[in-house]
């Protein structure tokens, strides 16, 4: 894509940037920032059809091997992305809810045209939870409710009036350059402050536990933002507290 070839060469990262090409039943999965430093090849995603009811979904392998991609073949949520870590954080989505009460399911993210479902171990095969999901999503778009409600929390990175010039700057950069490629991956990237030379960011979907985000936070976006913006000294991960609550957990 026009994106890749414009973050490869503008950032001089030549030949670090991997673009390879994978294809398979017409499905086209590239290589981006997860992959830019991985010698490792990336097996091309399987695409696995379902006509039911007139929805036709398709699955797309991410770099995280434990979060799939669903695509459903229509809007999931228009221009904006969403995450739900918890069930008690999908009160606002009804297909969330819907999604959580599938044993195995860890986390759910919603993209504009497609859905990210993280498993809760690499030890859960997705062909014993795929069919439960593809009915899931089918049911529910079939029923005609909203995806979220109108309570559901803006978190997308639009400019407000309270923006200076240079986080002006990095959100457009991350809202034209990053987080469509990011999202391609099936996760996102979320502004969330900059502060002494620091740009505070959140990874979203298969980014959240993905063994590559670290590569894709500091070889990918961060080379980005320093080599067009020269006020930015680095880049940072935020968690939210549930975040934080996940990782204490899973060290004990």
């Amino acid at each position: 894509m026009a994106a890749a070839r414009w973050l490869g060469a503008a950032a001089g990262m030549g030949g670090w940037f991997c673009r390879t090409i994978l294809t398979d039943r017409s499905l086209t999965t590239q290589q981006r920032f997860h992959q830019l430093a991985q010698k490792k090849p990336f097996l091309p995603s399987a695409v696995w059809r379902n006509a039911v009811r007139g929805l036709f979904i398709q699955t797309q392998d991410t770099p995280n091997p434990n979060s799939l991609k669903f695509i459903p073949g229509k809007e999931v949520l228009e221009s904006r992305t969403m995450e739900f870590s918890t069930p008690a954080a999908a009160f606002c989505s009804p297909l969330a809810r819907q999604l959580f009460k599938i044993e195995g399911v860890k986390s759910v993210f919603f993209g504009p045209d497609f859905i990210t479902i993280t498993k809760e171990s690499e030890d859960l095969d997705w062909n014993l939870l795929k069919p439960d999901i593809y009915a899931t999503i089918m049911d529910f778009f079939a029923s005609g409710l909203p995806v979220v409600t109108d309570e559901a929390p803006r978190t997308d990175t639009a400019a407000s009036e309270e923006d200076d010039e240079v986080v002006l700057m990095i959100k457009e950069l991350l809202d034209t350059r990053i987080r469509p490629t990011v999202q391609e991956d099936g996760g996102d990237v979320i502004y969330k402050g900059f502060e002494d030379g620091i740009v505070q960011l959140k990874l979203q979907g298969s980014c959240t536990s993905c063994p590559s985000s670290i590569i894709t936070l500091k070889n990918g976006i961060q080379n980005m933002l320093q080599f067009y913006i020269p006020e930015v000294e680095g880049v940072e991960q935020v968690v939210d507290d549930d975040d934080d609550v996940e990782k204490e957990a899973n060290s004990t």
